[in-house]
């Protein structure tokens, strides 16, 4: 719960009785409409010949429209405030699914006075009303969004409020060394005598730290919200979709003997343990004079520039040893980069199988983080090269702890980023500069006012416009 930290921000329309569909319209089962606002209640009764008798319990009523039409038979639950996700009186239609059933109810209760939802504007309702923090409304796009079961943990953790939890004992601890200034400043007469500088120190280098532990589970974050950038780069035809098509599972990208065939990138992401990784293929890499390949070629070479890791494959040692050299000039471009990203990936090993004694031996001269040797016809050697990612990826950003809190947005590491900033000029002015308590103190206050700005406290509707921009209708 937000508490006095709930953004003071007003809503426009918040007035305003809302209603969107909470599941894609379509062929299914059911259909559920959601009705939220001061009118809800009002609204929903008069359409429903059955009213339930009491919150949350269902009640199976006809639906009619204001000409008495019948428009489907359904369960309707009341929600009284403030005991709802808005906040507000709300009212759920479990309808039957389609396209038509739902729309004409949701036409019925607009004639009513309610209006369609922006997206978004569920959540944020709630957020407005304090049955949520920023944090946690994040999480519920996150959670919708999740790609792999690493996102949806992350996720459910953070709607949880384990990160708002640890968000708010960071600002505590701000706070407390704030009263210690403060302490100082107004009661330098006090019997037991100033405050000892250590002390404060001792707080404030405990504080750093615990910031800092929490602002380095930032690039896990981002690999688990996006999933790790894995790219297979080599030379036409040495069978990088075919193990595209393996490592997913299924056929995604064409396969044919006819070199130059993948003529942009194809991408897809594998829920992976311990991290999610977003796979792609990418055309071969060659010097060409066709205008379509060439623009794919330049894709690929874009990203290489961004691969979390790249996998070089390659039929034998040669081709092996060129697209290595081929992904360390492309590299060249982005400044110095550690070539533990780079795993080598002997493919069609079921056609050679001898050629795999080798490899270690190439990979220690190329200085590769490992090296696998795959047949995508077989499926020999997919999993040592799955777990091989994870391995690296594991050096890279560090074990994942998906249960613990984790920085997932750029929001959330920049406020981190800001807060730890602020105590290191505090620091630097109240020791180095020895400027007064009172003067190097404002830095305190600004690390603890961006803290509670990643929870709530926002007072700006541009910032609350950014979080829900990419959220869905019905929520």
């Amino acid at each position: 719960m937000m508490g006095s930290d709930a953004p003071t921000a007003a809503m426009p329309g918040a007035a305003d009785t809302i209603v969107a569909p909470a599941t894609p319209l379509g062929r299914g089962a059911l259909s559920i409409v959601r009705l939220s606002g001061p009118r809800a209640h009002e609204i929903g009764r008069r359409l429903c010949r059955r009213w339930p008798s009491a919150a949350r319990r269902a009640a199976l009523t006809e639906i009619r429209d204001a000409e008495g039409a019948t428009l489907d038979q359904a369960v309707v639950i009341r929600y009284d405030a403030p005991a709802s996700f808005t906040g507000e009186p709300c009212v759920e239609f479990s309808t039957h699914g389609g396209v038509l059933v739902p729309t004409t109810v949701i036409a019925a209760l607009i004639a009513e006075g309610a209006r369609l939802a922006e997206p978004g504007e569920f959540t944020r309702r709630a957020l407005l009303n304090g049955k949520l923090d920023i944090l946690q409304a994040e999480a519920t796009a996150d959670l919708i969004a999740a790609g792999s079961r690493a996102a949806q943990r992350v996720a459910l953790h953070q709607l949880d409020g384990g990160l708002s939890r640890r968000i708010a004992a960071l600002r505590d601890s701000v706070i407390e060394i704030e009263a210690l200034i403060a302490y100082d400043i107004d009661f330098p007469e006090e019997d037991d005598g100033p405050i000892p500088a250590e002390r404060t120190l001792a707080a404030l280098d405990g504080l750093e730290r615990r910031l800092g532990q929490l602002l380095a589970t930032a690039k896990g974050g981002e690999l688990v919200r996006e999933g790790a950038l894995v790219v297979l780069a080599g030379k036409p035809n040495v069978g990088k979709s075919s193990l595209f098509n393996a490592l997913l599972g299924r056929s995604r990208a064409i396969v044919t003997p006819v070199p130059g065939t993948t003529r942009d990138a194809l991408e897809a992401v594998v829920d992976t343990e311990p991290w999610p990784i977003r796979l792609v293929d990418t055309a071969g890499l060659r010097q060409s004079t066709d205008l379509v390949e060439r623009l794919g070629i330049e894709v690929s070479e874009s990203y290489v520039r961004r691969a979390a890791i790249v996998l070089c494959c390659g039929e034998d040692a040669q081709s092996l040893r060129e697209v290595v050299v081929a992904v360390r000039r492309i590299l060249e471009h982005v400044g110095s980069r550690d070539t533990g990203s780079l795993i080598l990936v002997r493919t069609k090993c079921d056609l050679d199988g001898a050629a795999a004694a080798s490899l270690p031996a190439l990979g220690a001269e190329l200085s590769a983080a490992a090296c696998v040797t795959v047949s995508a016809e077989t499926g020999a050697g997919i999993q040592s090269l799955l777990k091989s990612i994870g391995d690296t990826l594991a050096r890279e950003a560090g074990a994942p702890e998906l249960d613990a809190p984790v920085l997932t947005q750029a929001r959330h590491q920049a406020g981190v980023a800001r807060a730890l900033a602020e105590l290191h000029d505090f620091r630097k002015a109240w020791r180095e500069e020895s400027l007064p308590a009172t003067v190097a103190a404002v830095h305190l206050h600004a690390a603890a006012e961006a803290l509670r700005d990643l929870i709530g406290g926002i007072d700006t509707e541009q910032i609350l416009e950014e979080v829900f921009r990419r959220f869905c209708v019905g929520k």
